[in-house]
């Protein structure tokens, strides 16, 4: 009886330790209420900060420029230029060098200057990026007329020239009497650029049986400011015309009359849709029109050489 006892009072006493050490534990792994709310405090606000995190290195959504207009003008960026047929020497059976000037403020050359599209803007940007040559303009011994392209000029030089300069004198501190003058260059202008010069050869082949005019070379025109003198034109540098065609051909010029013209810049050169007179036509004695007529009788001798050229290709032919 008293085995039975012991063994009961030892059973109650190991399932009290137990329910006890259980209670404990369960006590001790179970976190306050204040310790949760801490916890998820600081949870939270990692999950926030790492929302912001990427939020912020997020790439921005590019922007979706509309299409202005209707559709998009892509054949005139992909122009190609075409070439010029090939002509050999034996097969040129007259050839004449002539230099002639074109006028944009005349009205049918007025798109050469449109702000929407500028000539000399075209060209500017092309040799400051490095994709034309522009080669000096002033005469030397190796090059007399100063449009042979010996010497090229960097982007920095090229744009010099183009801005419009001044003369200023120079006095001296002590007395104030003028000790010189001197040129300084001013900023450029593409408003100011009403002229452009072009060397060109007129060919005719007799393998094609074609009378031809095939431009060499273009040349923007720049007017220097003197005190007291009124200078004439003279070209501030010249670009090779077939380096230039490739630049020209990728430009729309723009049309009074229609907005969709389809002619690039060099269309316009080949297409000779522009008015131009005549300054100069090769000679024995390299002569300028300028130097043997004056005033009016320039612009006569202009179409008298123009009326040369026509008629020894009418003279060739017999009906």
């Amino acid at each position: 009886m008293k085995k039975r006892f012991l063994v009961i009072v030892l059973c109650l006493a190991c399932a009290g330790a137990f329910a006890q050490r259980k209670k404990v534990k369960k006590t001790t792994s179970k976190p306050t209420t204040t310790q949760q709310q801490a916890g998820n405090t600081g949870a939270k606000t990692v999950v926030d900060t790492t929302k912001k995190q990427q939020v912020a290195t997020a790439p921005a959504k590019p922007f979706d420029r509309p299409l202005d207009g209707y559709y998009k003008k892509t054949n005139i960026l992909n122009a190609r230029v075409t070439p010029y047929a090939n002509v050999r020497e034996s097969d040129v059976a007259y050839a004449k060098r002539v230099w002639r000037e074109i006028d944009v403020r005349e009205k049918m050359n007025q798109y050469l200057a449109s702000p929407k599209q500028r000539l000399i803007d075209i060209l500017m940007d092309a040799v400051a990026a490095g994709e034309l040559t522009a080669y000096d303009a002033n005469p030397s011994k190796d090059d007399p007329d100063g449009d042979a392209f010996a010497k090229p000029l960097t982007a920095a030089q090229a744009k010099s020239k183009m801005a419009d300069s001044v003369l200023v004198d120079r006095f001296d501190k002590n007395t104030g009497d003028k000790i010189g003058s001197t040129m300084q260059p001013g900023e450029f202008n593409p408003d100011s650029i009403v002229k452009f010069r072009i060397k060109e050869d007129w060919i005719f082949d007799r393998q094609r049986s074609i009378f031809e005019p095939r431009i060499i070379g273009i040349a923007p025109m720049v007017k220097q400011k003197v005190t007291g003198l009124n200078l004439d034109y003279q070209p501030a540098f010249w670009i090779y015309f077939p380096d230039a065609r490739p630049i020209l051909a990728t430009k729309e010029a723009v049309d009074r009359s229609n907005d969709n013209t389809g002619l690039s810049f060099d269309d316009v050169f080949m297409k000779r849709i522009f008015t131009s007179y005549i300054v100069k036509v090769s000679n024995d004695k390299d002569e300028r029109i300028k130097d043997y007529a004056q005033g009016i009788d320039k612009l006569y001798e202009s179409e008298k050489v123009k009326k040369q050229l026509m008629d020894w290709e009418l003279n060739l032919w017999q009906y």
